[in-house]
C-alpha cells in the first residue's frame, strides 16, 4: 500500500512551473516469500516539475527509492508525463519513466525504460480519483505492468 503527501513549494505563474515533492511510503501488506513486497517499509523521494497548458499538462519528477531490505538495493528513477483534461470527469494521459536496478530479488533486476498509457476518473468530489495505467518496456529488461488505484488529494 502506498501513501504519500504531494507538497508544492513553488507554485506556477506565467514564467515558472510548479515544483514540488511526493515523498511516499511502501506499506508491507503482501507475504515477500511470494513475491508479494519486499517484507518492511521502503520510501519514494521524487522532485516534480509540473506545467499546466490549457486542458493539458506536462509533468517531470526525478527522485530515489529508499530499500532497506537486502537483496533489495535503493534507486535512482525518473519520468514524464503528458496529460489533456477531456472533462471534468477524465483526464488520459502518456508516461516515460525509467529505472535501475532494484536488487536480485526485485523482479526488475536491470534497468529498464517504459512507457504507459492510462488516465484518471474523478468522482463527484474532484478530490477523489480512480487511477488506472498499462505500460511495457522499450528498451532495457522486459516488464509488463498494469496499474489500479484510488488516489486522495
Amino acid at each position: 500500500m502506498e501513501l504519500g503527501v504531494k507538497f508544492g513549494f513553488m507554485r506556477q505563474t506565467k514564467y515558472r512551473p510548479q515544483i514540488g515533492t511526493f515523498p511516499m511510503f511502501e506499506i508491507p501488506t503482501g507475504n515477500p516469500a511470494k513475491g508479494l513486497g519486499v517484507g518492511k517499509v521502503w520510501y519514494k523521494l521524487p522532485l516534480w516539475i509540473e506545467r499546466d497548458i490549457g486542458p493539458s499538462a506536462l509533468a517531470g519528477d526525478a527522485g530515489y527509492a529508499i530499500l532497506r531490505q537486502f537483496p533489495y538495493r535503493s534507486f535512482p528513477s525518473a519520468g514524464f508525463l503528458v496529460k489533456r483534461e477531456i472533462n471534468k470527469k477524465l483526464e488520459p494521459g502518456v508516461e516515460a519513466f525509467s529505472h535501475v536496478a532494484e536488487g536480485f530479488a526485485a523482479p526488475q533486476t536491470q534497468s529498464s525504460n517504459l512507457i504507459d498509457a492510462g488516465g484518471d476518473c474523478h468522482f463527484k468530489n474532484p478530490n477523489f480519483q480512480f487511477l488506472f495505467a498499462y505500460g511495457h518496456s522499450v528498451a532495457g529488461q522486459t516488464e509488463n505492468y498494469d496499474d489500479l488505484g484510488l488516489y486522495w488529494t
